[in-house]
């Protein structure tokens, strides 16, 4: 069984980006010993372009398919990029685009759980990356099994939370920690079921 890993960029405070979901403020701290780790430990999630730009041309380690949600989406679309994971499995939960703009996108309008449910039945050495947003985190959050926070060193106040779902305790387990120069801490943990 393949394992969903929600793997995210956060402010201190929790927030992937601000109310209306922008997280480019956190960009200045990828650089450095950070971008060099995430390169080498995740290259699979770094957009195709950025493979492209930084001669990151190995295999993917931990993922073959991302989902992610039509906000996300909607920032590559907005720069003219359809498949901005080209070099994954990519699916996009919406409700907003009726057609796909790029045969290796597949949209979900529809039972996002039993989907991704069928993808984690697959047979396969690699699993199945959740990128964002907060809504598709929130319908998904009792289907995760893994979550990777990579915590940036800003707090906002207030924005889009990791989760936009309801109060209900879940737990996970600490598995990692790791510190980087710049300031970022990257946690992961296992779901305690």
């Amino acid at each position: 069984m393949r394992k969903l890993t929600y793997y995210i960029a956060c402010t201190i405070d929790g927030f992937i980006g601000d109310p209306e979901g922008d997280a480019t403020s956190m960009f200045k701290y990828t650089d450095g010993e950070y971008a060099r780790w995430m390169g080498a430990e995740y290259p699979e999630t770094i957009p195709t372009q950025g493979r492209e730009h930084f001669g990151i041309d190995g295999p993917n380690k931990h993922f073959d398919t991302v989902i992610q949600g039509a906000g996300s989406y909607r920032l590559a679309l907005d720069i003219g990029v359809t498949s901005p994971y080209n070099h994954l499995r990519e699916l996009v939960a919406t409700r907003s685009l009726a057609e796909s703009p790029h045969p290796n996108v597949e949209l979900i309008s529809d039972d996002l759980v039993g989907r991704v449910r069928a993808l984690k039945a697959e047979d396969g050495p690699l699993d199945i990356w959740l990128c964002g947003g907060s809504t598709v985190a929130g319908e998904l959050v009792d289907e995760i099994d893994e979550l990777i926070i990579k915590t940036y060193p800003q707090v906002y106040g207030t924005g889009m939370p990791m989760f936009g779902a309801g109060f209900e305790p879940r737990d996970f387990e600490l598995e990692d920690v790791r510190a980087f120069d710049n300031g970022v801490l990257v946690r992961r943990y296992s779901r305690k079921r």
